[in-house]
């Protein structure tokens, strides 16, 4: 089945892929989302700013070119992040103990306080969703969402 988009008719995989699209659209601008960039938004705290908070809090001294990697961003673009997380007090960082010419990063306690609240938020408004849901369709919604990332991950070639 192919469906309408501006006037012409898409493929089905296309019609499929614009579907994906539309919902992960509807689902990015839903209530937990908004309520988690609410309150980064209080603190001034831009959404590539708090990707690398969370990052960090999952790979605590990780050096600077793997949050650049990881992101697939350059070097300077990471700096000038961790630059506004380290006036925020966030974020800390030092020299690499085996070659001083990388630096590591590591959150601070205000830093690791603030990923924990923000990861509360969305934990508790994903439960509020999941909640709404049987059984039977959360284990679906993961298997699917697991069998994108897969597909995701094989064609990015990581």
């Amino acid at each position: 089945m192919a469906i309408r988009r501006s006037g012409r008719r898409l493929p089905r995989t296309a019609a499929q892929a614009q579907r994906l699209l539309d919902l992960l659209n509807a689902l990015g601008s839903t209530t937990f989302r908004q309520l988690l960039w609410q309150r980064a938004s209080e603190l001034d705290l831009t959404f590539a700013q708090s990707q690398v908070l969370f990052y960090v809090a999952e790979h605590p001294a990780c050096p600077m070119g793997e949050v650049a990697k990881a992101f697939g961003v350059t070097l300077p673009a990471v700096t000038h992040i961790v630059d506004r997380l380290e006036e925020k007090r966030f974020m800390a960082r030092a020299h690499h103990p085996a070659d001083r010419r990388v630096y590591v990063l590591e959150l601070t306690r205000s830093g690791q306080a603030l990923v924990e609240e923000l990861h509360g938020i969305q934990m508790r408004a994903l439960d509020g969703v999941l909640t709404r849901m049987s059984a039977e369709d959360r284990e679906r919604a993961v298997r699917g969402i697991e069998a994108l990332v897969e597909a995701a991950v094989e064609v990015s070639g990581r």
